[in-house]
C-alpha cells in the first residue's frame, strides 16, 4: 500500500457522534442523521470526516464511538445536537482509498497492519478525509477518501 507522510494543520469539525458497531450501520448514520443535519445547517460542500474514536478489535461493538464531522470556522456557531471539537495537526501517515463502504474495513486494516510491520505506532485517533467534492458513485457505491493515521 503506497502512502505518504504529510503534516496536517488542526481543522475545528461540528460532529454528530454514532455509538454502536462500525460496518454498513456507519453509512447508515451519514445517510439518515449526518447529512440532512449537514444541509439543514447550510454545511454543504464542505470537507468532511469520520473519526473513528475507539478500536473495534479491543472494543466491545457496542461501545465503538466514530464521529462524522464537517469543517466549519472558528466562528461558526456549533448548537445542539452538534458539538465543537478540533481534530489534532501533526505529522500523519495518508493514503488513499477508493472502493466501497463494505471494502473500507479491509484496507484500514491493511494500512494499520503496514505502518506496524515498518514499526509505526499510531499516536491518537484515526480519520478518513472526505474532499468537499465527494460523490458516492449510485451504481457502485464506490466513494474516494484518503485514510489518515496520525504518527
Amino acid at each position: 500500500m503506497k502512502y505518504e507522510i504529510r503534516q496536517l494543520a488542526a481543522v475545528r469539525v461540528a460532529y454528530l457522534r454514532y455509538k454502536g458497531p462500525f460496518g454498513p450501520a456507519l453509512g447508515e448514520f451519514w445517510q439518515e442523521a449526518f447529512t440532512p443535519w449537514q444541509k439543514a445547517m447550510g454545511l454543504v460542500n464542505k470537507v468532511t470526516y469520520g473519526v473513528a474514536l475507539d478500536d473495534p478489535a479491543s472494543t466491545a461493538a457496542a461501545d465503538c464511538r466514530y464521529d462524522a464531522c464537517v469543517e466549519v470556522s472558528a466562528e461558526y456557531p456549533v448548537r445542539e445536537p452538534a458539538r465543537a471539537a478540533e481534530l489534532a495537526g501533526g505529522s500523519y501517515a495518508v493514503t488513499s482509498f477508493h472502493g466501497t463502504a463494505a471494502q473500507i474495513g479491509a484496507a484500514w486494516g491493511a494500512f494499520f497492519g503496514q505502518l506496524q510491520a515498518e514499526g509505526k505506532q499510531p499516536a491518537g485517533p484515526c480519520f478518513e478525509r472526505y474532499g468537499a467534492d465527494y460523490a458516492m458513485d449510485p451504481a457502485t457505491g464506490a466513494f474516494s477518501a484518503e485514510l489518515c493515521i496520525p504518527l
